[in-house]
């Protein structure tokens, strides 16, 4: 894999060193952490075959079999304050979906904050972490990205056939993973050095943001308040205009668009 990934990067391309590529690895953010704990600099990759336990968002698992799909950490040490960094995740979903239009001829959709989702169905998915140093300076942050891209339906697991896609189920072509994963990579640099261009970055994430406009529901630990998503704001927070009149900005919790994914 890596050299099929490297003999498809530019020469020039910055990262081309920081490559590090595994058949079999328990998740790609776990192992970028200890890389980047232990000084790995900027640009530094983890991508593998499959993971035995691949992470998503509030603690859930993902689904990461052997050879269909693209399991990818990217470690940043961006010279910005964590207070400037609402935004990564959106500005990563953007780089990705970008990487997946140029390899595969099909542009993701983004459901806030971090779902890569194509014929209404998930295609993949974003973990963003960042560890901080003197309380709000950025040590280093990890980008996790997990696409599926060669699964056939039957592939899936049967409580994930409802509601999970691949490149290939959405486009039925052959999907190469190592020309997808070039492809995000060379975005992924791009977007490492726009990312003090946030108000740019935020009106590409609303263009390509299907939760906007829908109604929806926000799942948080002890309720669920349903509304209207209005808009992306400044600070990536979702603006919703719930039932009771009320519009607030969203940071946190998990939004379900209603009659996607099952949810309703």
């Amino acid at each position: 894999m890596k050299n099929d990934i490297l003999a498809k990067l530019p020469a020039s391309f910055p990262w081309r060193g920081n490559l590090h590529c595994y058949h079999s690895i328990d998740s790609t953010n776990t192992s970028a952490k200890r890389l980047a704990s232990a000084g790995a600099p900027h640009g530094t990759m983890v991508i593998a075959d499959m993971q035995t336990h691949g992470r998503g968002r509030m603690g859930r698992s993902f689904h990461s079999p052997e050879g269909t799909g693209i399991y990818l950490s990217l470690i940043l040490r961006p010279n910005l304050p964590a207070d400037q960094l609402m935004h990564l995740t959106c500005a990563a979903a953007v780089a990705v979906a970008d990487g997946i239009e140029r390899a595969a001829g099909l542009r993701p959709n983004i459901k806030w904050t971090n779902d890569l989702v194509a014929g209404g169905k998930k295609l993949g998915g974003i973990l963003t972490e960042l560890s901080l140093r003197h309380g709000s300076t950025v040590e280093y942050a990890v980008i996790g990205i997990g696409i599926n891209c060669c699964q056939k339906e039957d592939a899936f697991p049967p409580e994930l056939q409802d509601i999970a896609t691949s490149l290939h189920m959405c486009t039925d072509k052959n999907i190469v993973r190592s020309t997808v994963i070039s492809e995000i990579i060379v975005a992924l640099e791009q977007m490492s050095q726009q990312l003090g261009c946030s108000s740019d970055i935020l009106q590409r994430y609303r263009a390509d943001c299907i939760t906007i406009g829908q109604e929806i529901s926000l799942l948080l630990p002890n309720e669920i308040r349903h509304g209207k998503a209005l808009d992306v704001d400044e600070n990536a927070a979702l603006v919703v205009k719930f039932d009771d009149g009320k519009i607030e900005s969203v940071h946190s919790g998990e939004v379900s668009i209603r009659g996607m994914y099952g949810y309703v």
